[in-house]
Order: structure tokens, then sequence, then C-alpha cells
């Protein structure tokens, strides 16, 4: 009964985002020329542990300090996908938000959010220049926020019955016997959203060469289809569709997951024995940026909140707590959390290699035409996961 609630209430959920996805032109006004006296209040929709009091470690602490030196009380809605963060800035009430690439396309082509001014963040030009005029953030020389953080979706596996790293994605695609002479079959974790599909496209991208995939979220319907069927066999495989990083950790602790697609944040957490690894047909992943509503209540906490992101030492400590890698190249060195070798080791040198997450449009990423839109992405992913 409970799958078949979250099945139904996905369908109105994403059905919505498939409006947002259809959204017009970027908004290019309203753009701010100064900051005045913060409002006291700066409302941010975040990914689960990315703005840090604390309250769970007190080394991990990025917010009072901001508060003090501010008077901008910060407080935090979590979501845990990009879907829900769109969804909650359509619904409006927010200053920020935390958004990976997959929901900030949306987001500038729905107008939802507002042109940033980076004359007015003195610390831009410390942005590390791979991510300043990154796609999922910048239009046509505009930048609607600012880099936040980034890293890649790893391939998480129980070290007791994988005792050598997974080289391929196959033990979460295909049906087989692992390592301990066990079914994969219910022992299986995918990721809960249409991006999903991207994942499957770079499996497909190594193992059907034929099909003639170039860009994991540019697909003609000849390769959407092969995608489709590949996650529809997939379905039996699947303990469960994971959305909470939390209950993810549980699931491999103690309901005999033993391999998903995952972030660096449960590998470094969870309970469970884990290590992670970089497969053969490669991995996605997320840059996100801090993006600002464009009828943000708190414009001026909410500037001061974008500056204050780009501090090294919070840079760095969010960097250490989960596991990714700075928008500041400057934070990989002197912080006590991270350590001198945090970024070689969260993978500071992968970036080219990682496919991060996009919004899929009909006109592809190169504007050339024939690809099949997100609105698609959205109707086969909620058809696959109610069966």
């Amino acid at each position: 009964m409970k799958s078949k609630l979250f099945v139904i209430c996905s369908i109105f959920v994403l059905a919505s985002l498939v409006l947002s996805a259809c959204g017009g032109a970027a908004n290019s006004g309203g753009m701010k020329t100064e900051v005045g006296e913060g409002e006291g209040e700066v409302a941010i929709i975040a990914w689960p542990s990315y703005i840090e009091r604390g309250e769970v470690d007190p080394a991990y602490d990025w917010v009072t300090q901001f508060e003090k030196d501010t008077s901008c009380k910060v407080t935090v809605k979590t979501a845990a996908t990009s879907d829900e963060m769109v969804t909650l800035m359509n619904q409006g009430g927010f200053d920020l938000v935390t958004a990976s690439g997959d929901a900030s396309n949306r987001l500038i082509a729905g107008g939802k959010v507002q042109p940033i001014n980076i004359d007015l963040i003195p610390s831009w030009s410390t942005v590390d220049e791979r991510l300043q005029s990154a796609p999922w953030n910048t239009v046509d020389g505009v930048h609607y926020g600012v880099p936040y953080d980034w890293g890649p979706n790893v391939l998480m596996y129980n070290t007791e019955v994988f005792p050598e790293a997974p080289t391929s994605w196959n033990v979460t695609f295909e049906e087989m016997t692992l390592p301990d002479g066990q079914s994969n079959k219910g022992r299986v974790q995918a990721y809960d959203g249409p991006i999903y599909l991207a994942d499957a496209a770079l499996y497909l991208k190594f193992h059907n060469p034929e099909l003639g995939i170039e860009n994991p979220y540019d697909l003609n319907q000849e390769q959407f289809d092969a995608v489709v069927a590949l996650l529809t066999e997939q379905r039996a495989l699947i303990n469960r569709y994971w959305h909470d990083a939390f209950v993810q950790m549980d699931d491999f602790m103690n309901e005999g997951v033993v391999a998903s697609g995952s972030w660096p944040f449960q590998v470094n957490f969870a309970e469970a024995p884990v290590a992670s690894t970089f497969p053969q047909e490669g991995v996605t992943g997320w840059a996100d940026t801090t993006m600002m509503h464009v009828d943000a209540p708190h414009p001026n906490c909410a500037y001061k909140w974008l500056e204050w992101s780009l501090n090294p030492k919070l840079q760095g400590d969010l960097a250490s707590w989960f596991g990714s890698v700075p928008a500041v190249p400057a934070a990989c060195k002197g912080n006590e959390l991270l350590t001198d070798t945090g970024c070689a080791t969260n993978g500071f040198d992968n970036f080219d290699t990682i496919w991060f997450w996009r919004t899929p449009t009909a006109e592809c990423s190169d504007g050339s035409g024939g690809c099949i839109p997100y609105s698609k992405w959205v109707e086969s992913y909620v058809g696959i996961i109610s069966q």
C-alpha cells in the first residue's frame, strides 16, 4: 500500500515538474545593484547535511558565525531530490536553493531564479574556473547562481560481499550471482528520480556502442527506448529506489542491500562495511549552485550568504563532511578537517570524466534538436517504478 501511495504521489509531483521543465526563456532582469542591511533571515532549500550548524558534530558548523556576523538567521528546508527542490521553488517563500544541474536549468527556464550580480560577490574570483560559467548555472553569459560544491555518483558496495571492488555497474543492472554465491536480486538499489535514466544511458554508451550514444542527456528515440528497456528489466532487481541518504545507509546495514549508486556522504558515514568505486562505464555527478529565488523575501541576507558560502573554511569543511570537492580550490589546502590530501581523494582531478546532471531538452545540449525532453523522462520513469 505504501509503495502504491508513493507512486501516486510521485505522479502528481512529477507532473508539476514537467510543466516547469517546459518554461520559457530565462529571466534576465531584476539583478540587484547593491547589498543593503540584512532583513534578519535567509531561508534556504538544501540537500541533506549541506548546511550544518554543529548539531550533528560540533566540528562542522558554518552557520553560527554567519548569523553572528550578519544578524541573518538561517532557516533550512531539506529536500531529498532535485524534483522536490523545483516543487518548493515553484511554491515560493524561499530565498536560496542549492540546486544540481537537473534542477538549475529548469529553474532558469521557468523564471524562478534571478540573475546574480557577481560584482556584489567579492569572492567570485576565487571560484573554480571550471564552474564559473558552467552550462547548468549560466545562460547567454548571465550567471544564475554561485557554485557551492560538486562530486560524483559513485558505486557503493559491501566489502564483505565484494572482496574486490566491482569493475562494472552490471552488478546493479543485470541479474547475476555475486561473489558471496547469492543473487543480486532484491539486494541492489537505484537512485530515485527521472535523471537516473542518464546512468542507464551511460551504461549502454559503453556496452552498446552501436546505439551511438555520445551524451547520456542527449538521447534520440532509439537510444531512449533502449534505456527504458534496460531499466524495465532492472526493476525486478531493485530493493528500493533511494532518495534519502540516511535510509540508504540503514538499508546497507540492516536490509541486505549490497550495491547501489550513491553519494560519497553515505560512504563516509555508513555503519555497514562499505567502500566506493568508479566503474569502467563512468559516472554521473552533481555540481551544485546556490541560486536565488526571483521573489526572494530576504535578498540582502541572501547575498550575504552567497558571499559567505565561498569562504575557504566553509568550503573545506563542507567537502570534508560530504566527501565532495570544494567550489573554491583554495579550500584544498590548510583545512584541518579536509586535510591537504582531501581534494585529491574526493576527486578534484576527475572533473572532466564526470557526466554532471543536466536537464534533458528537445533541443539537445548542442542545439541540434531531436532529443527526448525531460517530460518524457519523467513519464517513462514513473511507468518503470510503478511496475
